[in-house]
């Protein structure tokens, strides 16, 4: 069915009015997609000068008015506040009586499950914890690419199909992550993502030191490619020559990157030791390569005579590096 035959999202009748506490780059976003759904955003509030300019663009015509006021007009709220901001902002919101009985309060903290609504519940508030796995921009970019993306859920029981279906209604894929696995599963979207994203810019700038012109352009096929076969294909895909057990070669980078960045090489230690520890528990790593390679991660070295370390020694005659 091409677009032009869709209905205008206008023309629908409003099911719930929807306020957000906080315009950073997730509320507007999350508010914009259940406009598209059928629903009504009334209010929005947001502190910075920036914040404001995001919810003038991603919400225009939707009113900038305090957090009480906001509770005030709306039957769905969301709180899409740094996590450390929302537990007291829940306790102020209670405490002064901006909650109204029967209001859904969403939160999209991925540290914390509903719980941390409790203030609010024992108000008459109905607590759903939606937290989208996947990076904002500010931008309507992320109302498409909510399209298919994983909410992690937490509600009560009895809460558990409506939050399940707000989350379809904005287009995502619910997720259901019981109250106490939300810091492990919060832990494990930041190793994913966050660290992805130092590595790639860390990576990219040692290209630039090395004289490529667009590193962008060389790593996109290649992290593209990594990133695939990990997802398909979990441990199998690990490669490189952590994985092989070239201790030379791994020396030469860690002497490498102590001249040319060394605010780099206590990060590339770490990951190479946690990659030769699971290439070592998958058999990709053979124990007799294993000895050299680890005694050169543990010492953090640069070879046993000084140089670059090309002949694969373990470097425990060096000089003693930085192996934290």
């Amino acid at each position: 069915m091409s677009t032009s035959q869709q209905p205008d999202p206008r023309d629908r009748p409003a099911r719930l009015s929807v306020g957000v506490v906080g315009a950073g780059r997730v509320g507007p976003a999350l508010a914009a997609s259940l406009q598209l759904a059928g629903h009504r955003p009334v209010a929005v509030s947001g502190v910075s000068d920036a914040s404001r300019r995001r919810a003038e663009r991603m919400l225009p015509d939707v009113p900038m008015v305090p957090p009480a006021e906001v509770l005030a007009r709306a039957e769905l709220v969301l709180l899409t506040v740094p996590d450390d901001v929302l537990p007291g902002l829940v306790e102020g919101l209670a405490e002064t009586g901006a909650v109204k009985p029967g209001q859904l309060l969403v939160h999209t903290s991925g540290r914390y499950g509903a719980r941390v609504l409790d203030p609010a519940l024992r108000a008459g508030a109905l607590p759903l914890a939606l937290h989208p796995a996947m990076t904002f921009t500010g931008t309507p970019v992320d109302v498409q690419r909510l399209a298919g993306c994983s909410f992690g859920v937490t509600a009560p029981e009895e809460l558990r199909l409506a939050a399940e279906a707000l989350v379809i209604e904005m287009g995502g894929e619910p997720e259901w992550i019981a109250e106490e696995r939300r810091p492990l599963y919060h832990a494990a979207l930041a190793l994913g993502a966050n660290h992805l994203v130092t590595l790639v810019a860390q990576s990219m700038e040692l290209l630039r030191e090395a004289g490529v012109a667009a590193p962008d352009r060389m790593l996109g096929p290649l992290l593209g490619a990594a990133l695939d076969n990990a997802l398909r294909s979990g441990d199998a895909a690990l490669t490189g020559p952590v994985a092989r057990g070239d201790a030379g070669t791994v020396a030469a980078h860690v002497s490498e990157l102590r001249r040319h960045a060394p605010q780099t090489v206590a990060g590339y230690l770490a990951m190479a030791r946690a990659t030769a520890d699971r290439a070592l528990a998958h058999g990709l790593l053979k124990p007799e390569l294993a000895e050299d390679l680890l005694g050169v991660l543990a010492n953090g070295t640069d070879g046993t005579d000084g140089t670059d370390g090309t002949d694969g020694s373990n470097g425990t005659n060096g000089a003693e590096g930085d192996a934290r």
